[in-house]
């Protein structure tokens, strides 16, 4: 470590350009997971917001939402079943609104409409207003991102292709559904904006698309056992069956990976050309009796200590451009990733010291002495 820390202080401007470069990396590596799990989000969050361990859909739904339909009068016989809890309802819709006596030609809003039972543990903590109630059927709880477009609390809404109008009691937040704002109504009514086509719950009574469920240790095999006609995951899978949810993700991610795989490439090569360039002073501490394992050490400390410095400081740059960023951009950046891509770079940064390493135990003392000049 001492030798280790003695270099890097002969050799500033050299070790911090290559700190620099690894500041970067790592700065570009902290925003693109930020943005990718903003996205995934914007996608899921009113699912992911859910206090809920399992979600029954119709059998061959995919674990999709918009596929399933199931009929509310199984809700008894799931709330039996062994290991649950708690039961709630939920469905699901998109739509766009205007205020009531908006002028002909204004820009309409895209909405996620969400059908829940007041009461449950499904419906949101309020931040302003009052929570939905079966006896307002009009009543919904709008994300509260709507303010942003002039949506305040009374406002009356209609909705586009439909006869149907709901007006805002409450606002919640951190709710969005397909990367839209949630609009939160009674099942009653979710049902009268959904299904108001003739047959178009293809004959279900009282139809939903899935049940939420609590209870840690549902067996989910028996269940589906035991009721016919359901499909029930756990509420990742759930998550997963998104539209898009698992291509958005799994785009940034693809994105990381190459970029930490460059990354490595890039710092090895940087470490590996100053080796080659120290081979004379290897080769005289080789031949006064330092061992290769001493090298080594001193080698992989210098490594991780101008990594370490260079991944927090890559840190402290990503918290500062999300400090600057709109609000409407999807940056959510969360601390278990920057843990995860942090410890992930920095042990990357580690291994790729060890083809220096490698090259260090073949120098040949004699050798090395000989090109001394």
């Amino acid at each position: 470590m001492f030798l280790a820390l003695k270099e890097l202080r002969y050799g500033k401007l050299r070790f911090a350009m290559i700190g620099f470069i690894i500041v970067l990396v790592a700065w570009l590596v902290f925003i693109l997971s930020g943005l990718g799990n903003g996205l995934s989000t914007l996608s899921a969050a009113t699912i992911k917001n859910m206090d809920a361990d399992y979600v029954v859909f119709e059998e061959g739904s995919s674990s999709s939402f918009s596929k399933s339909m199931l009929s509310e009068s199984i809700s008894s016989d799931l709330k039996d079943q062994a290991n649950v809890e708690e039961m709630a309802p939920f469905g699901s819709a998109m739509g766009a609104i205007l205020k009531e006596g908006s002028e002909e030609g204004e820009d309409k809003t895209d909405v996620a409409i969400l059908g829940i039972s007041p009461g449950t543990f499904l419906e949101p903590k309020l931040i302003e207003g009052k929570p939905l109630d079966e006896k307002n059927q009009l009543g919904v709880l709008a994300n509260d991102t709507l303010k942003e477009e002039g949506y305040t609390i009374g406002d009356t809404l209609t909705l586009d292709g439909s006869t149907e109008k709901f007006q805002i009691i409450g606002f919640v937040e951190n709710e969005t559904y397909n990367h839209l704002p949630v609009l939160f109504t009674t099942l009653d009514h979710w049902r009268l904006y959904n299904f108001a086509a003739p047959g178009s719950n293809n004959g279900i009574e009282d139809v939903v698309n899935a049940f939420v469920l609590q209870g840690t240790d549902i067996d989910a095999a028996e269940l589906d056992k035991n009721l016919d006609g359901i499909e029930t995951v756990t509420k990742g899978q759930a998550v997963n069956g998104m539209p898009g949810y698992k291509e958005e993700t799994g785009t940034i991610y693809m994105m990381l990976a190459f970029l930490i795989v460059i990354s490595a490439f890039i710092i090895s090569v940087f470490f590996y050309v100053l080796t080659i360039q120290k081979t004379n002073q290897f080769g005289v501490m080789k031949a006064i009796g330092a061992s290769n394992g001493f090298i080594a050490k001193a080698i992989v400390s210098q490594v991780f200590i101008l990594s370490l410095v260079s991944v927090l400081i890559g840190i402290a740059l990503t918290y500062a451009t999300a400090a600057v960023m709109p609000d409407g951009m999807p940056f959510d950046l969360d601390v278990t990733l920057v843990i995860i891509f942090g410890a992930a770079l920095l042990v990357i940064s580690v291994l790729s010291s060890l083809f220096s390493v490698r090259k260090i135990t073949k120098i040949d003392p004699l050798t090395a002495l000989g090109r001394v000049e």
